[in-house]
């Protein structure tokens, strides 16, 4: 049997070769590439303007409920009612610093406030109030004094623990050098070197002039502090000498190496 003559097996040979995919010019390209670009825009606007419309449009992320921590002489209502919160509102909107500017002026007994978005629904305020370390009676009334010296809150009755200040210094030379203001700052640098154990027996803290400084304690007890310098070494001295002299009547740690103690 005769095998396949030339053309037919040219023939085949055409039929098994693939097929060139067509040529995709320059210009094609381009076009490609700018439907590509195109459509990439037309998404990114799209899904920009759906964010968005969800964070000021939709109901989906707006100010439902307050949340407010730290308070202890201050109430939870009187926070809330300085700070405003805009319930309703996109909660992307609300403006926290503005909110803690407002609470800082108008509430001086806080120290520090954070106004933080609590997603998807809340604000939080976040308190911390001023600590009394010092009171300074005037007109029966008494004013709260901070460990900065800040004179934050007038309250009608002496918190229990923080001591009285008693400032006597006439008319001495500390005072004209000093002032009164100056003399106020050493006694709270006093006051705030005081262990916890000696600031809760400590009645009020006097000062005469810029280095004569003392306490009263409860059970007619006193100390002689001296200036405000070396307060945390007199204040571990002073812790000593109550512990080792439990009866003792006078503290003297105004030169800390050198300390006494004595009946009265």
């Amino acid at each position: 049997m005769a095998g396949p003559t030339t053309a037919q097996r040219g023939a085949a040979g055409r039929a098994d070769t693939p097929a060139r995919p067509p040529h995709i010019g320059p210009e094609e390209r381009r076009l490609s590439r700018r439907t590509l670009l195109i459509l990439t825009g037309v998404a990114a606007a799209l899904l920009t303007a759906f964010v968005i419309w969800v964070l000021y449009g939709s109901s989906w992320l707006r100010v439902e409920r307050v949340t407010t921590t730290g308070t202890g002489v201050l109430t939870r209502e009187e926070v809330e009612a300085v700070a405003a919160v805009p319930l309703g509102a996109p909660l992307i909107s609300v403006d926290t610093g503005a909110m803690e500017g407002r609470l800082l002026q108008k509430l001086p007994r806080i120290d520090s406030v954070d106004v933080v978005r609590s997603w998807p629904h809340g604000i939080g305020l976040k308190v911390t109030e001023r600590k009394p370390v010092l009171l300074v009676e005037k007109g029966g009334k008494f004013v709260e004094v901070d460990g900065t010296g800040f004179r934050f809150a007038t309250v009608d009755r002496a918190p229990e623990g923080v001591p009285l200040l008693e400032l006597r210094p006439g008319r001495s030379a500390s005072l004209r050098r000093f002032g009164s203001d100056r003399l106020l700052q050493e006694a709270v640098q006093v006051a705030g070197d005081l262990p916890k154990g000696v600031a809760g027996v400590t009645e009020a803290v006097l000062v005469t002039s810029y280095d004569a400084i003392s306490l009263r304690l409860t059970r007619d007890r006193s100390v002689t502090w001296g200036s405000s310098e070396d307060g945390p070494v007199k204040a571990r001295v002073l812790t000593a000498l109550m512990k080792a002299a439990p009866k003792g009547g006078h503290f003297d740690v105004s030169a800390p190496t050198a300390p006494a103690v004595s009946a009265s």
